[in-house]
């Protein structure tokens, strides 16, 4: 059994059950860089560059998906948008299935 330490804010939510929604615990994006975030940064492992904590909400965001011409020039950062979206499958809730331990 292997064991991967990940650091994330210590007001960041629990993770959430796999279906769950998702609550921005950051988990997965720590874990893993998704499909856009290794093309984009050139990495296949996390924890992803664009992973953001908002001290305002008490979460994590994919700054991939909510900031993405900090990422990508003006003109592909509605299709970087919509592609992010779809692969992180945002709003179809959680499906990092890690064991966390606090």
């Amino acid at each position: 059994m292997s064991h991967t330490v990940i650091e994330l804010h210590t007001d960041a939510p629990t993770k959430p059950p796999v279906d769950a929604p998702c609550n921005g615990c950051g988990v997965c994006c720590a874990l893993e860089t998704c499909p856009l975030g290794r093309l984009r940064f050139l990495q296949r492992r996390g924890p992803c560059p664009a992973l953001r904590w908002s001290a305002a909400e008490m979460r994590y965001h994919c700054g991939l998906l909510r900031a993405p011409a900090e990422h990508f020039s003006a003109a592909l950062a509605p299709l970087a948008a919509r592609l992010t979206a779809r692969w992180i499958s945002a709003g179809s809730g959680c499906d990092c299935d890690a064991d966390v331990q606090p």
